[in-house]
């Protein structure tokens, strides 16, 4: 079993994991915040970077810098297992944009803590986040036949969901050995949900918390299609979309409910990159690429290839 650590009035310690990627002032500022309340890792994915400069990191942070993008599984598997060395209980994981209130970084882990004497059995909770740019606080998600259900985040009772995102949240360490870490081969899109379909599979819960908010922006500029906005994202992302998509839907253990309303989507998303994208003939290329790729098992970060000019290295 994994030894905790616990404060001097006995209180399970909480870590916090940052992932960096080509970070501006304003994120090792939010990094330097994180740093007062408890253990605190920063994991760089930035490439070639020589580390930041001294004073800019607070010292009490310890700083991973892997000078090249291994990926935000790798990334937050790195800061996860730092954080289990220095005998943490549980692990508060952020983007480096991602901007917790004091509050919140207070109400995590003491609702973490507060649901595990209810049932021990809880893989992570996290809160409802607000993006303005797509109007406001976003809903909870569960998996439904041929479309997600949306649950709004109201009232203060906990809601059971089928993932949350991993900024946010908060995982609870001792059941990070049976779980194992996030799959590194995902490299990056699906990876918190692979890692909660696959703790959901085992019988642990997974829980939103509708009165716990935290602002985060989700993807790139949002796209308007018929009034409605949606995230937008890189054509390099929507090949991981939909490699990772398929890669999944290959797997056992994630639900047909989900399966489902994927199988109903890619094809849509297709329609919608192609005519609502700029450089939409692209960000279709990358998809089907994704597609193939995920078809024939292709996993890993994408990268030059000398016989297709592309390929994805697992």
């Amino acid at each position: 079993m994994i030894e905790l650590q616990v404060t001097s009035v006995g209180a399970p310690v909480t870590g916090t994991v940052v992932v960096f990627y080509r970070p501006d002032r304003a994120c090792f500022e939010r990094a330097n915040r994180l740093a007062a309340i408890g253990p605190c890792v920063v994991v760089d994915n930035t490439e070639g970077l020589d580390g930041p400069s001294a004073g800019v990191l607070d010292a009490r942070i310890e700083y991973v810098r892997n000078g090249r993008n291994l990926g935000i599984a790798t990334a937050i598997n790195q800061g996860i297992d730092a954080l289990i060395r220095r005998g943490c209980a549980s692990a508060m994981i952020f983007d480096q944009d991602s901007e917790p209130s004091m509050v919140l970084l207070d109400a995590l882990p003491r609702s973490l803590e507060r649901e595990l004497k209810a049932n021990p059995r809880i893989a992570l909770v996290g809160p409802a986040y607000e993006d303005a740019r797509l109007g406001g606080v976003v809903p909870f998600v569960r998996f439904g036949y041929f479309r997600l259900r949306r649950v709004a985040p109201a009232g203060t009772a906990p809601v059971e969901v089928d993932f949350l995102i991993s900024s946010g949240s908060c995982i609870n360490l001792a059941v990070w050995r049976e779980m194992g870490p996030m799959d590194d081969a995902l490299f990056i899109d699906f990876v918190d949900l692979e890692w909660c379909a696959r703790a959901r599979a085992k019988g642990y819960s997974v829980l939103g918390l509708p009165a716990l908010r935290m602002r985060h922006s989700l993807g790139g500029e949002p796209v308007r299609i018929f009034g409605r906005a949606y995230p937008g994202h890189s054509a390099l992302r929507h090949y991981y979309m939909f490699r990772n998509a398929v890669a999944l839907i290959r797997r056992n253990y994630l639900p047909w409910s989900w399966k489902s309303t994927e199988l109903v989507k890619l094809p849509f998303r297709l329609v919608i990159y192609g005519l609502f994208m700029p450089q939409g003939i692209e960000h279709v290329r990358m998809s089907l690429l994704g597609l193939w790729h995920g078809v024939t098992g292709r996993m890993g970060p994408l990268s030059r290839g000398p016989s297709d000019g592309i390929r994805a290295r697992g």
